[in-house]
């Protein structure tokens, strides 16, 4: 899965146990919430635990996925907690024709699986949705894991590259990923898959 993947590998992934999907949100999530301020998307939200979090803890929350099965399961949880977060089937490489407008954006592990011209697609989107003032909250595979399993690994030059015409980088800090325990297909460093976690301001 080193090349970037499409749409079919996710839905197989997530047929099985998906390496992501660990029942909670990562852990710089949960330690940044308070950062967070109003409305909230959550962009490529798989079955919804980090959207239920900040759901729970009262913040206006959408998520959206691109494959039907983990909105599905999302919606299933939000009705089990009995918590009001909206989940949609939508394409992030698409949000510059949404009319939804948000305060917070969180990325927890999509920003990797893109390619350079669908990175590019998904940053202008971001642009549109987010408001100015606004913060997006990026967790992304680290360019110091070593290995080539699992998604691309990402620079901090490429992250300030991206980020480059119309945001602020406030901070990018190392990280780790946890993933589902007993994993068969995939081999990551010992305590978790080396990460960033950046704190991007739309100016």
């Amino acid at each position: 899965m080193s090349d970037v993947p499409d749409k079919s590998t996710f839905e197989s992934l997530y047929a099985g146990q998906a390496p992501w999907d660990i029942g909670r949100p990562q852990k710089p999530f949960i330690d940044e919430s308070d950062q967070i301020d109003g409305s909230v998307l959550d962009a490529g939200c798989g079955t919804g635990d980090t959207a239920l979090f900040l759901a729970s803890r009262g913040y206006k929350v959408t998520g959206i996925d691109f494959l039907e099965e983990p909105i599905r399961r999302a919606k299933r949880k939000a009705l089990e907690q009995n918590l009001p977060a909206t989940f949609l089937v939508k394409d992030a490489t698409a949000l510059i024709a949404w009319s939804e407008r948000f305060d917070n954006v969180i990325d927890s592990g999509l920003f990797h699986v893109f390619s350079d011209s669908d990175r590019k697609k998904y940053v202008e989107g971001l642009a549109t949705v987010l408001k100015s003032g606004g913060r997006l909250f990026l967790m992304c595979f680290s360019d110091e894991e070593p290995g080539t399993q699992g998604p691309r690994r990402v620079s901090q030059k490429e992250l300030h590259d991206a980020f480059s015409d119309g945001w602020v980088v406030e901070s990018i800090k190392t990280s780790r990923f946890k993933v589902a325990p007993n994993l068969k297909d995939f081999t990551f460093s010992e305590g978790g898959p080396k990460s960033w976690f950046a704190v991007i301001r739309r100016t």
